[in-house]
């Protein structure tokens, strides 16, 4: 079975769990849980003050959860000491609730330094085999939640440097069949700066 035919499958897979997700959400309980739990770092709205940390107001609802799950399960997919402890807490309803919360919060933009990764985000870089952030992520960064591809735009330009390069380096591994690992490996640390910067002025 191909690659995109692969996606195509678990896209719809993805989605029809999300119905299911969506229709067990408490909102109400979901605030009440971000903001005593998850407030001190991302923020009560989700708009995180430390750039190190991602912003999570806006995300997409299946992402988080799917984030959530590989920081909480026995042998995590998805390794940090500090969000494993907190997401091992939650519930499976409050993984569910606190991501619909978040999920439906405005996210604040920032502004980019420089506009030097518009032409690798939207096109790529064919010489080295970069692909373009647009073809997943889209021209505007709002990404695809029924493939699991994060909202972008707006994102601390701090917080997408790291996790490229986490993805480069192979720390991170819980991207879908490994597909941000192989674009991350051919990047340079200038593309890395350049992409992160241009996707935090994005709105």
């Amino acid at each position: 079975m191909n690659f995109w035919l692969k996606t195509a499958l678990f896209s719809f897979l993805v989605s029809s769990l999300s119905l299911v997700y969506a229709e067990n959400a408490d909102i109400e309980a979901g605030k009440k849980k971000a903001t005593t739990v998850c407030a001190g770092c991302h923020g009560a709205d989700g708009n995180s003050a430390n750039p190190a940390w991602p912003k999570l107001a806006g995300q997409h609802s299946s992402y988080l959860i799917k984030q959530l799950k590989d920081f909480s399960i026995k042998d995590p997919t998805r390794k940090d000491p500090m969000m494993s402890g907190q997401a091992k807490a939650l519930s499976e309803s409050d993984i569910i609730n606190v991501a619909y919360y978040f999920s439906m919060q405005s996210m604040k933009t920032g502004k980019a330094a420089n506009l030097d990764g518009q032409q690798l985000y939207r096109t790529g870089n064919k010489a080295t085999g970069v692909v373009a952030c647009a073809a997943c992520h889209g021209p505007s960064g709002r990404g695809n939640e029924a493939a699991h591809f994060p909202r972008l735009a707006g994102q601390h330009a701090t917080y997408i440097e790291k996790a490229l390069k986490d993805f480069r380096s192979g720390k991170r591994t819980n991207d879908i069949n490994g597909m941000m690992q192989g674009v991350a490996k051919n990047m340079t640390d200038k593309e890395i700066t350049d992409i992160a910067q241009y996707i935090q002025g994005l709105k």
